[in-house]
């Protein structure tokens, strides 16, 4: 009842820029030229002033400098406000949006009432709006997060108030990363600047069974486990999956690598274990895992500290994912043996929380051909990287989703849903230009490549991966 929710959104804040800028600028033009007249202000006998004598005091040369000088400081004060302060003067243009969103849709409830005009002794048939009832709007910025709080009175604009998403992200420009309904009262949390939450590579840091993808953005496996990646060439798939594997080697995670394409991830196997790129080898890969994870299950439930509920890092025992690249392209090559991995990898993902079992599926695009069966619901994290059309974005997150997608020439820009059904704009972690993932993930597995140095700087690619 008492938490805070925000600054009051009030009618009159359709223009709460331009008059707080106008009283600001204001209130700084008085005083410099207060400053600049003061002890002529000090010598003026104000009983006998006239109106003569204050037409003299502008014709004097001064006082035309006073007024430029003043203007002057107040263009200077203005822009290092605006260069300093940024997010105060944004704050005040987000209120003044909000403000106009709901006096231009009609949200509100007023009354017509007879206007006075100018004479007040004569009759007028002049009438004017007044506002009986506006809505309870509040907003507040907080740790890059923008908070938005709605009451929900049961009115008649309920439908619409509880359907701004589209509306908020287009108008502040931000990504909206939860909606929650509270009781009385609805709170949208939109991602506010969000290019400026990206991390580096060096930032990404698993712990607790949470792996950090943006500052605000977390891939916790443990409680929505499984990736689900869809990318074009250039969209930067590729280093985001080197990022999620080196990240993951710094802890005790087993990690096995499939690459049927035998690219950049199949380079690994000169400096790690468990990497595949033959067909063989990688169905082998994929039965051995499915094995142990039910293997692991049942060892679990003799383990004397084993806990109804618990999962395995109750038990100290270390995460296993099954990093599985151009998933699509692999099962177009199986053909009819294709069936038998959808079933594996659908009962690895059903079942693989709890014993710690957990896939990263990348793909060009999630036909529903290879991720049907309800399959594609279990990725409860799922990252668009790059361009890609609406169809794919439909497949990625479902086609009743009621999102703006715009596209941006970034390199690891995307879009993400984190497992609240709430998709927002995602940036990879950014990677050097001349950043070495062989040397460097070598260097967390006690191996070194044994690839000649032309060919390691082939693997290790440009920043246009």
């Amino acid at each position: 009842m008492f938490k805070y929710k925000g600054k009051r959104i009030h009618a009159s804040d359709k223009s709460l820029f331009y008059n707080t800028a106008l009283a600001g600028f204001s209130f700084i033009f008085l005083l410099v030229m207060i400053l600049f007249h003061l002890s002529s202000l000090m010598a003026v006998d104000w009983n006998t002033v006239t109106i003569d004598s204050l037409i003299r005091q502008l014709h004097r040369p001064y006082f035309w400098g006073s007024v430029i000088t003043a203007l002057f400081v107040c263009l200077l004060f203005g822009l290092l406000y605006y260069r300093y302060r940024i997010d105060s003067v944004k704050q005040l243009q987000h209120r003044q949006k909000l403000a106009h969103m709901v006096l231009q849709n009609g949200w509100y409830e007023a009354e017509q009432i007879q206007d006075d005009g100018f004479f007040k002794d004569l009759p007028s048939s002049k009438t004017k709006e007044k506002i009986s009832h506006f809505p309870k709007l509040y907003y507040y910025l907080k740790d890059g997060l923008i908070h938005i709080n709605v009451e929900i009175t049961m009115g008649k604009y309920q439908d619409q108030l509880l359907q701004l998403e589209k509306k908020l992200e287009t108008g502040l420009f931000c990504e909206l990363v939860d909606k929650e309904l509270k009781e009385s009262y609805i709170e949208y949390t939109l991602l506010y600047d969000t290019i400026a939450s990206r991390i580096t590579i060096d930032e990404v840091v698993a712990k607790d069974g949470r792996l950090k993808l943006m500052n605000n953005v977390y891939w916790a496996y443990d409680s929505l486990p499984h990736m689900l990646i869809a990318g074009g060439t250039g969209g930067g798939k590729t280093y985001f999956i080197l990022t999620l594997i080196e990240a993951l080697l710094h802890t005790d995670s087993k990690l096995y690598v499939l690459d049927p394409k035998n690219a950049d991830l199949a380079d690994l196997e000169t400096i790690m274990d468990n990497v595949y790129y033959r067909k063989d080898d990688m169905l082998a890969c994929i039965e051995q895992f499915y094995e142990d994870m039910l293997a692991r299950s049942e060892e679990m439930k003799r383990d004397p500290n084993y806990k109804t509920g618990e999962n395995y890092a109750y038990l100290g025992l270390p995460a296993n994912f099954l990093i599985f690249d151009e998933y699509v392209a692999f099962m177009d090559m199986l053909g009819k043996e294709s069936t038998k991995v959808v079933d594996k990898l659908k009962q690895i993902v059903m079942l693989g929380r709890q014993a710690g079992f957990f896939l990263i599926l990348a793909c060009q695009r999630p036909d529903a051909k290879y991720l049907g069966d309800g399959i594609r619901d279990q990725f409860n994290f799922r990252v668009a990287l790059g361009r890609m059309s609406e169809l794919g974005y439909g497949m990625m997150f479902g086609s009743d989703v009621q999102k703006q997608f715009f596209l941006k020439p970034i390199k690891g820009r995307g879009y993400v849903d984190v497992g609240t059904s709430v998709i927002s704009e995602f940036y990879t972690p950014l990677v050097p230009k001349k950043y070495d993932f062989l040397k460097n993930i070598g260097n967390l597995t006690a191996r070194t490549p044994t690839v000649p140095v032309a060919d390691e700087v082939q693997a290790t690619g440009t920043d246009e991966r």
